[in-house]
Parts: C-alpha cells; sequence; structure tokens
C-alpha cells in the first residue's frame, strides 16, 4: 500500500520532521502536522486523512485520548496512537476510544509501515 494519506498529531516539531520523513520514505503522503488536539480535530475534518498518527501528550487544553473522542465523533478515520506512555491509566483511557494501533516509542520503520497498513486494510480505506 502506498500514497495512504496521514495527519500526524506530534507536539514535538523535531519528531514531527523526522517522522514525516520517515512516513514519505516508506511511500505515504503526510497531509498536516498538528500539534495540538484542537488542530487535529479541525485537520481531520478538512482533510480527511486515511489515517491519524496521534501523540498522546500534546500542547493546547486537550490530549490526544480526547482529540480523538472528537475525530471520532465526527469522522470514520482510524486513529494509530504513537507515543512513550504505556502507563496503566493511559493505556485504560486509551484502549476507550478504541485505536487502531498503539505504537510505543522509539520503534523501527518496519513496525510503522506494517501498523499503518494493517490500520488503513482494517478500516475499510483500502485502494
Amino acid at each position: 500500500m502506498t500514497h495512504a494519506t496521514i495527519l500526524i498529531v506530534e507536539d514535538d516539531i523535531i519528531i514531527a520532521t523526522l517522522l514525516q520523513s520517515r512516513l514519505t520514505k516508506l511511500g505515504f503522503s503526510v497531509a498536516h502536522i498538528s500539534s495540538t488536539g484542537e488542530d487535529a480535530i479541525k485537520k481531520a475534518t478538512e482533510l480527511k486523512p486515511d489515517l491519524v498518527l496521534m501523540d498522546i501528550r500534546l500542547k493546547g487544553e486537550i490530549d490526544g485520548i480526547q482529540a480523538t473522542e472528537a475525530i471520532h465523533e465526527n469522522e470514520d478515520v482510524p486513529v494509530v496512537y504513537i507515543t512513550s506512555h504505556s502507563d496503566e491509566n493511559t493505556l485504560e483511557r486509551a484502549k476507550k476510544t478504541k485505536p487502531a494501533g498503539y505504537i510505543i516509542k522509539p520503534f523501527t520503520d518496519d513496525n510503522l509501515r506494517t501498523t499503518i497498513e494493517i490500520a488503513i486494510y482494517s478500516s475499510g480505506n483500502t485502494e
């Protein structure tokens, strides 16, 4: 699978830029990079990406889990969490949003590509 459009939601611009580069090399298209949950909700509605890669800790008033809840109210788009947080409380909150995946940083390109492709395929947004 290639050419899937991805919305990156990551508060650290250096990590977001590196992730964008990695995704491009893997054949994906990055529609936008958001650093806040509020912007992520807006861009998910405007851009209709095939997938959202969502960090859990974000700038702004809401975190990635709250942003995912809001996105799912209006859009049928798979969300994969990319985070360094795997504590029990965060995991419990994240599970309730029915994510298409949960990747713990740091991760390999193979892990990233495989998770994205399975998430998009499982959502029915296949090419």
